[in-house]
């Protein structure tokens, strides 16, 4: 209750978000469409839902098929307007996300800019070297500028939003009621099984539409990898607690990450940082002085691969640092047999627009 000075102001949001999305539904603002598939992912809430992983479950799933696009903003980048993202972009000129995405797959085009309308058709200028196929819009659920021909909404399944309540009281971008303009809603996060009791119970939490489809996914860690040149761990990280960790995380839920990485440490110790926080100097400084207080020649930093991204971009980092310094990469894994009605739903939207694309250029040229 401690919250409760910040309703009205909740209301005095939800108020404006509920005119914004009604000038939409009536058509007085309208919406872009590109003779082109585009596939939407976000989220209703703040927070970290695993957007990053799905959209590279996305790319994983459509490239050597088609030429693939991401755009993203690039959220607290230092730069501004469309620009294309290279392997070897800095984290703070395009963002930690579309930079990871990038070094995942560097076959991909990989962009960002904050008027998404605009970077589309940058996207799909014919003087450049690769016309996409198909875009995957980056947290794009609010971004309504842009009509997609499939809009995921990605949900937290430890995070429920039944009972939450509009920002700056609660952790809602928008009502509950919005999800209805998704298509495909993912419970993201999820345990290993989730009953069927619960799967409806979620269902019926959700509102569940005839035309939309729910899955649910869990995040799968691979082995730790070292982020510089550090010496490999896979195999003997994993035997029974022998090392002693240091935690170094700048993401929205690192929850489930620190109970990952627990099951396999002798002693745990957690520097926790906001959401794409960029380090200093300093807090490396910090972090090197919690290290080496750890009495055993056993040690590691441990850091997620989009905190790497970031980490990357300091100058002159010490070597003791840079030796010692791991990530641990994650993939989104679906339950059941999620994953094959999933991919097939993607495939034959982006196949079909696909080629009703290609038959009207030709109905156009002839």
């Amino acid at each position: 209750m401690k919250y409760l000075f910040l309703y009205p102001v909740s209301w005095i949001y939800g108020f404006v978000v509920y005119i914004r999305n009604q000038l939409y539904d009536l058509g007085i603002f309208k919406s872009t469409e590109f003779d082109i598939p585009v596939v939407s992912i976000g989220n209703i809430t703040v927070g970290g839902t695993g957007k990053t992983p799905h959209v590279e479950y996305l790319a994983d799933l459509l490239k050597g098929k088609y030429e693939v696009a991401t755009l993203s903003r690039g959220y607290k980048r230092n730069t501004k307007g469309f620009k294309l993202v290279e392997t070897e972009s800095m984290a703070i000129e395009v963002g930690d996300e579309p930079l990871q995405i990038k070094k995942q797959f560097p076959e991909i085009i990989v962009s960002v800019c904050e008027n998404r309308v605009k970077g589309v058709e940058k996207l799909l200028d014919s003087k450049n070297e690769k016309v996409p196929d198909v875009v995957i819009l980056d947290d794009a659920f609010q971004h309504r500028r842009i009509m997609a021909g499939i809009n995921i909404l990605l949900i937290d399944y430890n995070r429920q939003i039944k009972n939450d309540t509009l920002l700056p009281a609660g952790r809602l971008r928008e009502g509950v009621a919005q999800m209805r303009r998704a298509n495909v809603i993912v419970f993201t996060k999820c345990p290993n099984e989730v009953t069927p009791i619960m799967r409806r119970i979620l269902q019926k939490d959700v509102r569940l539409k005839p035309y939309q489809s729910l899955f649910f996914t869990t995040m799968e860690h691979e082995k730790i990898r070292a982020v510089f040149d550090g010496p490999e761990l896979e195999a003997e990280f994993y035997k029974e607690k022998q090392y002693s960790v240091i935690v170094l995380t700048g993401i929205a839920s690192p929850k489930i990450f620190h109970s990952h990485l627990k099951k396999y440490s002798k002693q745990m110790e957690i520097v926790q940082f906001p959401d794409h926080y960029y380090y200093s100097g300093s807090d490396i400084q910090s972090v090197i002085k919690k290290f080496e207080a750890l009495k055993t020649d056993k040690k590691i930093i441990v850091t997620t691969g989009k905190d790497a991204m970031r980490i990357k971009d300091l100058q002159d980092l010490p070597e003791e640092f840079k030796s010692n310094l791991y990530y641990v990469p994650i993939k989104v894994k679906f339950l059941d047999e999620g994953k094959k009605e999933f991919n097939k739903k993607i495939l034959n939207y982006v196949g079909e627009n696909k080629s009703n694309r290609e038959l009207h250029k030709r109905k156009n040229k002839s």
